[in-house]
């Protein structure tokens, strides 16, 4: 009957060692297991350094060397992964190791220790060092390429939200120069109908289009603000005292805005501290924020605050509603909180929300300083634009 041979695997051993001799006796053990070992055998720090060049697949080394110890070995080990190098197996060998300095050396990352004097297991600890070698080297690849795809991910989202903000100034541009100058010529005509109408109900019936034009042109102004924020024009504190007053009259909830002692409230003298996009993101924070709270905190009373301190803009919404669970922020199709933090993100800052039973609190925290620019587009109202926000009114 035919004797099947396995054949032995191959490793690079790495042996500090300064004994010829139990040099010898190591690879003898390791052969014995199965494994066929290509050595270089070094006694010197200056040695190991240069060998750590080369690619290896493990470090046995003795626990004393001339000049030099198996621990500082392990240390310069683990200062090269930390820098990034490949993890490297380190089994620690002396003639009499104590218990103390095994579980330092196991502490600082070696995958095994053994004596001398009882290398039994040293082939079954060399597999196994080079195993969890793998194993590690498979979670670092798996995190560089989580990592890379949630960059891939982020910078996707910060796209979007650049391009919803561009599509929302094309439709307000539309809404504009479309629908909002043929409304007003309307009811310029409707106008005219109704003062030289000759019967009562013509001018009756001129005077209900009439209406109805004006409830369109206000509706169109509306979607217009909400699509393209022109209110910024006049500088963030303005914008959010219109919104939260417009937001008090439409929901009956009572809403204070209020602004700390370091922030401008001068328009342009803020507008000049603030890195393009901030104002934009902080107002469609706000506006996100309130329109959660609308439809789902009812709450009474909501507060907004807006502070710049040691450089960093704060801005903080919070309501003394009903809260949110884990279960609300867990949701599959939470889109808008993720919304938020990626807004956050394109200007370089984050959003922080916490919630209880006595209310909600979500805060927008942008430095300043080196902040990230986003590709803020023309939507965000430039100064040819300012009179969009207004329609002839009869």
């Amino acid at each position: 009957m035919a004797t099947v041979r396995v054949a032995a695997t191959a490793i690079r051993l790495l042996h500090l060692e300064d004994s010829e001799l139990d040099h010898a006796l190591v690879l003898a053990h390791l052969k014995r297991g199965g494994l066929a070992v290509q050595e270089l055998r070094i006694e010197t720090r200056d040695e190991f350094q240069a060998a750590l060049r080369e690619p290896w697949d493990l470090v046995i080394s003795d626990y004393h060397l001339p000049g030099f110890s198996g621990l500082e070995a392990l240390q310069l080990l683990r200062e090269r992964q930390q820098a990034g190098g490949d993890p490297l197996p380190f089994i620690l060998v002396s003639g009499q190791i104590g218990e103390d300095t095994a579980v330092e050396a196991m502490r600082n990352g070696a995958s095994d220790y053994l004596l001398k004097n009882n290398l039994s297991r040293l082939a079954v600890a060399a597999e196994h060092a080079m195993a969890t070698r793998q194993t590690q080297r498979a979670r670092i690849a798996a995190d560089g390429a989580l990592k890379a795809s949630r960059k891939r991910l982020s910078e996707l989202a910060q796209h979007l939200q650049t391009s919803v903000e561009a599509e929302r100034h094309a439709i307000a541009r539309e809404i504009h120069d479309d629908v909002g100058g043929s409304l007003t010529a309307l009811k310029f005509e409707l106008d005219w109908i109704r003062r030289h109408a000759s019967q009562p109900e013509i001018e009756r019936r001129a005077a209900s289009a009439l209406e109805t034009v004006s409830h369109a042109i206000e509706a169109s102004q509306r979607l217009m603000q909400n699509l393209r924020p022109a209110i910024l024009e006049q500088g963030l504190v303005a914008a959010l005292q219109w919104m939260t007053s417009r937001f008090e009259r439409r929901t009956g909830t009572v809403c204070e805005l209020r602004v700390g002692a370091g922030v401008p409230v001068d328009g342009p003298a803020l507008q000049e501290r603030l890195p393009p996009g901030v104002p934009l993101v902080a107002y469609r924070t706000t506006q996100e924020a309130l329109t959660n709270i609308s439809k789902h905190a009812a709450a009474t009373r909501v507060v907004v605050d807006l502070s710049l301190t040691g450089g960093v803009l704060s801005l903080e919404v919070s309501d003394n509603g009903c809260g949110l669970g884990q279960a609300d922020l867990a949701k599959a199709r939470s889109f808008g909180i993720r919304g938020l933090h990626e807004r956050a993100s394109t200007v370089g800052g984050w959003v922080d929300l916490s919630s209880s039973a006595a209310g909600t609190s979500l805060i927008l925290s942008v430095p300043l300083q080196g902040a990230a620019v986003a590709d803020e587009p023309a939507a965000a109202g430039s100064a040819d634009d300012a009179e969009t926000t207004e329609w002839s009114v009869l």
